[in-house]
Parts: structure tokens; sequence; C-alpha cells
């Protein structure tokens, strides 16, 4: 929902795109991992701050959805995501398109634009008045760039103290959209270095420290949606053998395909993919039946019996090589058979973790390249990570 930041009796009331709804339009790429930051606070000290330079009767932040970007820019949609004045609250969350009114002309030719009379303006239209009950003489419009993409606009409308906007007060707001589009970047900067911080650097696939903190979310939702949620252990059968026989630079190219094979395969929504450790890869998987995911787990291990490994040059390794006959253990331990309701997060995660190592030992131990599901008891002693030929 809608809310309102904190503020000064001086200052506008800004009212911002609820938290979750706001999320959507940082779904960027960015590069340079730094501190990330409050779009919110930003946007309304944005705001703010422009005002206070070019004081106006109202104002406004419109962003387009990254998620629904069309090649014919004048297909977008421009939401506002920060406004203030007479019924702002009533913008907040408002889709435009982009081939209409001012916000749509700036936005589309990236070029700032004032106008003194927007009764007679070529550019403007009424419908965000028609919204508010809210009438504009003046107005003027900046475009936010990301880079060299334009991905918002900024608006400020009636200029208190003056006839309309001028070229100075353009020349100023260009100021406050830099900082918008500093504010966006600053974000999707520490963004990416939380999610580096979560990945394998090998495969792509989560780290073992994210796959802990992970799976404890993932076996609260189930149990809050009375869903089940099931854990699959997969290890290479024989694993040392290709780094022997081939060199540790090949086998790291067979992990690094394997990571991408997972992720090719498993489509389930909500799904976890890990590499655990050396050979060993996790997946989380919601929301399935056992006979789903027995089927899920079939379908892996014959990809993998049936696929060529470092059959082209790779990044790791750089000869082709052409690996067939790899094969695949897997263990499978779900959330509804093997956990009693009332054990805690951390003793429901290590459950899940321990029985799905054992059940992948069991189809080890019974002649690899197979699947095996925990059986509904294990003693609490059975080891973890028990001891096993690879």
């Amino acid at each position: 929902m809608p809310r309102s930041e904190n503020r000064s009796s001086a200052d506008p009331e800004i009212h911002i795109l609820g938290a979750e709804e706001l999320e959507v339009f940082l779904q960027r790429r960015r590069a340079s991992p730094v501190l990330e930051m409050s779009l919110a606070a930003n946007l309304a000290a944005v705001l703010t701050k422009a005002n206070e330079f070019v004081p106006s009767e109202a104002g406004s932040i419109l962003l387009d959805d990254p998620r629904e970007k069309h090649p014919d820019r004048a297909a977008n949609l421009l939401t506002f995501v920060a406004a203030f004045g007479s019924r702002a609250d009533r913008l907040i969350g408002q889709r435009l398109p982009a081939s209409r009114g001012v916000a749509g002309h700036v936005y589309l030719t990236g070029e700032p634009y004032h106008t003194s009379d927007s009764t007679g303006d070529r550019f403007f239209s009424g419908e965000v008045d028609a919204v508010t009950d809210f009438s504009t003489q003046s107005l003027v419009a900046i475009p936010v760039r990301i880079g060299h993409d334009v991905c918002g606009v900024l608006e400020l409308v009636n200029r208190h103290g003056a006839e309309g906007f001028n070229e100075t007060d353009r020349n100023l707001l260009h100021i406050f959209a830099g900082y918008i589009a500093i504010a966006i970047e600053n974000i999707l900067d520490g963004r990416l270095a939380q999610e580096l911080a979560r990945r394998d650097n090998l495969t792509g696939l989560f780290n073992d420290r994210y796959l802990h903190e992970g799976l404890e979310r993932a076996i609260a939702t189930a149990r809050d949606e009375g869903s089940d949620l099931a854990l699959l252990f997969l290890d290479l059968d024989f694993f040392k053998r290709v780094n022997d026989r081939h060199g540790h630079l090949t086998g790291s190219q067979v992990l690094r395909d394997v990571g991408r094979l997972l992720r090719e395969q498993v489509t389930v929504p909500g799904a976890m993919l890990a590499r655990y450790g050396g050979d060993e890869f996790v997946l989380a998987l919601p929301r399935l039946q056992l006979g789903e995911v027995v089927a899920l787990a079939e379908q892996l291990r014959e990809t993998v019996v049936a696929t060529t490994f470092s059959a082209e040059p790779g990044e790791i390794q750089p000869e082709a090589i052409g690996l067939r006959g790899i094969t695949v253990s897997i263990g499978i331990a779900t959330l509804h058979r093997h956990v009693p309701p009332e054990a805690d997060l951390q003793t429901a995660k290590s459950t899940l973790l321990r029985l799905a190592d054992v059940a992948m030992y069991v189809a080890k131990e019974t002649g690899r390249n197979r699947i095996a599901v925990a059986a509904e008891f294990v003693p609490a002693g059975v080891p973890l990570t028990p001891p096993r030929a690879r």
C-alpha cells in the first residue's frame, strides 16, 4: 500500500509506492557492487529537495517496468512511484502510456521539457488531472536515466512564485534527475553484491552457506501454506576418476556443465538449486507430491547419463574432451514424510539434509546411477555425511 515518508512541517507530504510494489522497478542489471540503500527514502528525499530549489504545487516520479519493456518504447507504461501535492495519494500506482502526455514525450525523446501554459500545449494530456481533480497550469519534466537508458521521468507542476517554469528551473531539475539515477544504481549494485555472495563461483548455483539460510525459510513457507517440500541430494558417481584421468580443469568444466543442466531441467517455481560442495548438489523443490519429485529425479538422472560433457571448449578447459557415461546417484527426503511437525526450523533443515544424504548413500551402495527415497524413520545417530566410495 502507498505510504507517506516522515517529514518536517515545511516539507511536502511525499507519497511512495509500497515496498513490495516498488521492488519490481529494481529488476535491472548493474555491474559494480557498492552499499545498498532504500529506494523509497531516496525518492522522497529527491522530491523534497527538488521542491526546495524549484517550489511547486505538486510533483512526481514515474518509472517504467523493466519486466515489461518493449522494443517499441512507445508501447511501454510509466508508473507513478512517488508524488506530492493535492490528492497525490491517488496517483501512486497509476500507469500512463508512454505514447501520451508530457511525461511520455520526455521519456521517448530523452529531452527535458517545460511549458508555462498547459492548456495550449500540444503534448499535454489531462488524464492525470482527471484522476486527481487537479488543475495543471505549468509543468516541467526531466528524463531519469540509468546509464544511457531513459527509465523514467521527474515532473514538477505549477511553479510557486512565478507564472511558470523557465530554463533555469529545468536545469536545476536535471541535477535531481541525476540523483534519482544514482540512487537506483547504488541499490542495484548492492543487490548484485548480495547475490554474488550467495552464489557458487564455479556453477552459478547457490552456495552451501545460502542453502542453509534459504532452506529454513522454505520450510517455514511450506508449513505456513500446509504444502510439502522435497530435498534432493545429488552426487556424481566416481567423479574422482574424471579428475585423475582428464585433470582438474576438465573436472571443473564438468561441474559447471552439471550446474547449467540443472538450471535448464528444473523449472519448478520457487526451486532452490545449490552446489553443496565438491561434486554434490542439493535441490529444494516446493509444493510437489512425492511421485512428481521421483519423476523429476529420474529425468535428471537420465539426462546426466545421456549428456556428453565438455564436448566443446569451455571457459575453464580449453580443449574439447567429450566425456560420456557420467552417472549420478540421488537421494530424496520430504518435509511431510520425514520430519516431525513439531521439529523447529533448524532441526527440520538438518533432518531433511541428513536423510536425503543417507538416501543418496543407499543409492550408491546398491549400484549407483539410481534414486533412493529415505526411509520414514532413521535413527538420530546416523551421521550427516557417512563415508562412501565416490
